[in-house]
C-alpha cells in the first residue's frame, strides 16, 4: 500500500458497534455495552461541541449508624487528607513551556510513533517540534477528559457505597479529580495552547460507567480500569519529560491516582470472591471488553486527522502507531499493574485468560498489583524503565 494511499475506504469509519464489542461473546454483556458503543463509536456524540449530556442511574446509601469498621479505608482517608495540594500555589506556573528548547523537551522524538513516518521525517526540525507538540497536546488532552469522566464517577461512587469509611475516602477523591482537571486544562491551555475533542473509545467508555446503575461496575471501570492505565501513562510521560512544570505536576497527580486505584482494590475484593458465578463472569466479560476499548483509545485518530489524514490511510496509521515501540512501551506501562489487579479482585479466571492472552496482556499477571500509596514509591515505580 502507498504512503499516499487515501482512499475513503480506508479512512472511512467502521459504522458498526458490532466491530468493537463483542470480543467476550457474552449476551448480557453485549447488551450492557452496545448503547455506549453506538453513541460514542457511530453516532460520535464526544464530537459535539459544547457539552453532551448523558443520562445517569444509581441509587444513594446513607448510612445512619456512622459506623467506622473499614480500618483499610480509614488508612486511605487518612493518607488523602495528608496529601492535598493546591494547585494554584504547589505549582510554578511561571515556568515556560517552550517546545524548541532542547533542554527542556517536551518528549524525545523517539518516543513518539512520529519517527517511523517517513512524512514527519521530511519536515523541518521546527515543523517536528511542532507536530510533536500536537501530539502531547492530543495526549494531555486525552488525561483531561478522562479526569472529568473520573470526576463524575467519583461522586457516583462516594454515594453509592454502604460504608461510611468509603463515603469520607471519596470525597477526598472528588477534590482530587477536580484539581486534576484544573491543572491539566491550565498547561493545556496556557502553556501548550492546543486542547483536543475527547477520543470516540475513552467517550464510550465514560457513557458505559456513567449510565450503568450497578455501583461495583462504576468501581471496576473507573478505579480499576481507568484510573490504572493513567497511573501508568502518567508514569511513563513523567519519566520520558524534561520539562520541569510537567514533570512537577505529573508528580502531584500520580500520588493522587495511586491512593485511586488502591481504594478500588480495596473496595471489590471481598465483594467480587462472594458473587455468584454467573455474575462475576459478568464483570470478567465486562473488563475485558473495557480492556480492548481502552487498548485502542491511543491511536490519536484526531491528531492523524489534522496532519497526516492527507498522505496516508487511516489503517496505514494504525498500522504504524501498533506497532510502534511507542505503543509497546505504553501497552507495557498501562496493563502491567491493571491485569494483577484483575487477578486481585477475581477477574481473571482461567476462562478469560485466553482472551488477555490473545492480546499479548497475560504476560503482566504475575506483577505487583495495586502500589503503595507512598509518594516515594509511587514515584520510583512509575519512573521505571519501559
Amino acid at each position: 500500500m502507498s504512503a499516499h494511499d487515501n482512499t475513503s475506504a480506508h479512512n472511512a469509519p467502521d459504522r458498526s458497534a458490532n466491530s468493537a464489542l463483542g470480543r467476550s461473546r457474552n449476551p448480557r454483556v453485549f447488551l450492557d455495552l452496545v448503547g455506549p458503543a453506538v453513541r460514542g463509536l457511530v453516532l460520535n456524540r464526544g464530537r459535539h461541541s459544547g457539552s453532551t449530556k448523558i443520562p445517569t442511574h444509581n441509587d444513594a446509601q446513607f448510612v445512619w449508624d456512622y459506623e467506622r469498621n473499614r480500618t483499610d479505608l480509614a488508612k486511605l482517608y487518612e493518607a488523602a487528607k495528608r496529601s492535598q495540594w493546591n494547585a494554584t500555589t504547589d505549582l510554578d506556573w511561571s515556568i515556560e513551556v517552550d517546545p524548541h528548547r532542547p533542554d527542556r523537551e517536551l518528549v524525545p522524538e523517539t518516543w513518539l510513533p512520529l519517527c517511523d513516518i517517513p512524512q514527519f521525517r521530511a519536515l523541518p526540525r521546527h515543523e517536528q517540534e511542532n507536530h510533536r507538540l500536537a501530539l502531547v497536546s492530543w495526549i494531555l488532552s486525552q488525561f483531561l477528559h478522562g479526569e472529568q469522566g473520573a470526576l463524575y464517577a467519583a461522586c457516583q461512587v462516594t454515594e453509592a457505597v454502604s460504608w461510611i469509611d468509603g463515603k469520607l475516602y471519596g470525597s477526598t477523591q472528588v477534590v482530587d479529580e477536580g484539581r486534576h482537571i484544573e491543572v491539566f486544562h491550565r498547561y493545556l491551555d496556557e502553556k501548550l495552547g492546543k486542547i483536543y475533542r475527547i477520543d470516540d473509545n475513552l467517550y464510550t467508555v465514560l457513557d458505559a460507567l456513567m449510565t450503568d446503575g450497578r455501583w461495583d461496575l462504576k468501581f471496576l471501570g473507573m478505579q480499576i480500569m481507568v484510573e490504572g492505565l493513567a497511573l501508568g501513562a502518567f508514569g511513563t510521560l513523567r519519566q520520558v519529560t524534561r520539562e520541569p512544570l510537567l514533570r512537577e505536576l505529573l508528580k502531584y497527580v500520580i500520588t493522587d491516582e495511586a491512593r485511586h486505584v488502591t481504594f478500588g482494590v480495596v473496595a471489590l475484593r471481598d465483594y467480587y470472591s462472594g458473587l455468584p458465578e454467573h455474575e462475576r463472569r459478568e464483570r470478567e466479560d465486562w473488563a475485558y471488553e473495557m480492556t480492548v476499548l481502552m487498548r485502542n483509545r491511543f491511536l490519536a485518530h484526531e491528531f492523524y486527522d489534522e496532519y497526516y489524514g492527507h498522505v496516508m490511510s487511516k489503517r496505514r496509521w494504525d498500522q504504524i502507531v501498533l506497532n510502534s515501540a511507542f505503543m509497546r512501551r505504553f501497552r507495557h506501562t498501562m496493563f502491567r499493574r491493571l491485569i494483577p489487579n484483575l487477578r486481585r479482585i477475581s477477574l481473571l479466571s482461567d476462562r478469560v485468560r485466553r482472551h488477555y492472552d490473545r492480546l499479548g496482556l497475560l504476560v503482566y499477571e504475575n506483577g505487583q498489583a495495586a502500589p503503595d500509596m507512598t509518594t516515594t514509591q509511587v514515584l520510583e515505580e512509575g519512573d521505571l524503565p519501559a
